[in-house]
């Protein structure tokens, strides 16, 4: 698996798709993200009640993460109910060496 790097201060686009077994796009019946930044404080996000996770289409949803922390991010989607499924990655954000002087 390759693990995708960001700058410090990119925006993450993180997508999925669900599909049932004879890989027809579903919407499950629950859409949950979970990211962990690299401070350690896991975040949940569910689908219709956080604006965050969004529906872009049947079963295609994403979500966009503020890399503004250096170092190893994860994340897992989850799937409920109809359409079940979970997947775990994650991405790295390299250490800028570029630092701006407080105004």
């Amino acid at each position: 698996m390759t693990i995708a790097v960001y700058d410090k201060g990119d925006l993450v686009r993180s997508s999925t798709v669900f599909k049932n077994a004879a890989g027809t796009e579903i919407d499950p019946t629950g859409v949950e993200f979970r990211y962990t930044p690299p401070s350690g404080v896991t975040v949940g996000l569910v689908y219709g009640t956080d604006a965050a996770l969004v529906r872009d289409s049947l079963g295609n949803y994403h979500v966009d993460l503020d890399a503004n922390e250096s170092g190893p991010w994860y994340y897992r989607w989850i799937g409920t109910g109809t359409g079940q499924a979970a997947e775990d990655l994650q991405f790295f954000v390299k250490p800028s060496d570029f630092t701006v002087a407080e105004a």
